[in-house]
């Protein structure tokens, strides 16, 4: 009796469900105990696509633990992968992983590119607390950045060039008493290296944030907080489109470095990990946007502490990016994990 082979055009079907259920955990290294990752990340985007939702700070992801916002996923709650805890639910009905990238530009981009590369990810929402060099901004302002730039990059050169098109810091600027020269010489400004898909390497200095996502980010009617266990803010703060923002490696606490900043590149909010967070997922063209709210001044205030407002600055800048997640969810772009607990 002759083997009936089996139905040949059926197999790229078969494949490509077979691709479906690996999912993206087929990029996890063969190390030892992925196996159970691997099928705890292949359930997890059995759900559907999600918004990968980061932030950078301790005091950040608290400010969402105590919302009440965020709905664990009861089937599987979180994943721990690479040293950091992704957390699967959902908020306001829209499927979410968010995790804790840790400070600075590496960690932001590590685990981004975690979750572009592991889970099933539609875009990326990046919140968190930042200092202003904009005088225009108060305390517990929002700032929703239309473009952002790494200013951490730079070659440092022994004088300040003539004839030099691009923007230099020089130290001799900056002398007590003023006039004369300065060994530490100057700083010029550096563009990153931008490896996009379908695009050939391009160097820039301004990162734009997705420009369909800004414009909803626009339409927010947010009601930010004034107030805190502490005290209050002389007015309520608001939700402020547009600006621009900077970042790099270091915590700015210098009033005359700010005022550089916002007067060379007319920065208004700075910080450490949103031009890494835009660069990660601009690279392979996923949606990505972020809100920042007013922690300190950047070194521009004598009395008032980033840490007494660092808990409300967190708050109104949650508050901003879940109701941005609820809009995106209302637009029917991410699907709701409804019937996703089975």
């Amino acid at each position: 009796m002759a083997m009936e082979l089996p139905n040949l055009k059926m197999a790229p079907v078969l494949l490509l469900c077979f691709l479906q259920l690996a999912g993206s955990s087929m990029a996890l290294p063969a190390l030892p105990g992925m196996d159970r990752v691997r099928w705890q990340v292949d359930r997890a985007n059995r759900r559907g696509p999600s918004i990968g939702l980061v932030m950078s700070y301790i005091d950040e992801d608290t400010a969402l633990q105590a919302s009440g916002y965020f709905s664990p996923w009861s089937v599987q709650p979180f994943i721990d992968l690479y040293g950091r805890r992704f957390h699967i639910g959902s908020i306001r009905g829209v499927n979410v992983v968010y995790a804790l990238t840790g400070q600075r530009r590496l960690n932001a981009a590590v685990t981004v590119q975690t979750l572009l590369d592991i889970f099933s990810v539609s875009g990326i929402v990046h919140y968190g607390t930042a200092g202003s060099s904009n005088d225009s901004m108060s305390f517990g302002d929002v700032s929703v950045p239309k473009l952002v730039a790494y200013t951490g990059a730079w070659t440092w050169k022994r004088f300040k060039s003539l004839k030099e098109s691009s923007t230099e810091l020089s130290f001799a600027e900056f002398n007590v008493p003023n006039g004369g020269d300065n060994l530490l010489g100057s700083l010029k400004y550096r563009n990153e290296e931008l490896y996009s898909v379908g695009k050939p390497m391009e160097e820039v200095f301004w990162l734009p944030v997705d420009s369909a996502w800004f414009k909803i980010a626009e339409g927010l009617k947010v009601n930010l907080e004034r107030c805190n266990d502490t005290f209050c803010l002389p007015k309520t703060p608001q939700v402020v489109h547009g600006l621009k923002g900077a970042s790099a490696d270091m915590f700015l606490d210098n009033a005359e470095y700010r005022n550089f900043l916002f007067g060379e590149f007319g920065v208004s909010t700075i910080d450490e990990e949103s031009a890494s967070v835009v660069m990660t997922a601009t690279s392979p063209g996923v949606p990505v946007i972020v809100f920042r709210g007013v922690s300190d001044l950047a070194g521009g205030e004598p009395t008032w502490s980033s840490t007494s407002l660092m808990n409300l600055a967190s708050i109104n800048a949650l508050k901003v990016a879940v109701e941005f997640i609820a809009t995106i969810g209302r637009q029917k772009s991410t699907p709701s994990i409804q019937s996703s607990n089975n």
